[in-house]
């Protein structure tokens, strides 16, 4: 069985690649390893070694703490043994594209665009 964590690391490798727009072949690339390793690891089925950790946190631009930020070993056992429960939002790739789309808007009008998801949630 995966440990939790190595999934929760792997969650947050993928999350951060897809936020800058890298895929996994441009992150090997920068790591010096093949796409598949990053796969793997984005999955949690390999463990990320320390000085591995180091390097994609060099080449995602991200502190190594980022990678274990809001970790709880809890909630993330539960989900890994719970079937049917709710994916973790950042794991689905429209999610993502949608997350970042609304990040490259200018501010105003995504303070605007905020405000009408709001209300239009709100009317439901």
């Amino acid at each position: 069985m995966k440990h939790p964590v190595d999934v929760y690391v792997g969650k947050k490798i993928r999350h951060r690649r897809w936020m800058i727009g890298m895929t996994q072949q441009q992150l090997a690339e920068k790591v010096g390893i093949k796409f598949q390793q990053i796969q793997k690891y984005e999955t949690g089925m390999n463990r990320v070694s320390a000085s591995r950790l180091w390097d994609i946190s060099d080449a995602l631009q991200v502190p190594v703490a980022y990678f274990f930020e809001g970790f709880d070993p809890e909630v993330e056992q539960t989900q890994m043994l719970a079937k049917g429960a709710p994916a973790d939002i950042l794991s689905d790739k429209e999610a993502l594209e949608l997350v970042r789309s609304y990040y490259a808007i200018p501010e105003n009008q995504r303070r605007q665009l905020f405000e009408l998801a709001r209300v239009l949630s709100d009317a439901a």
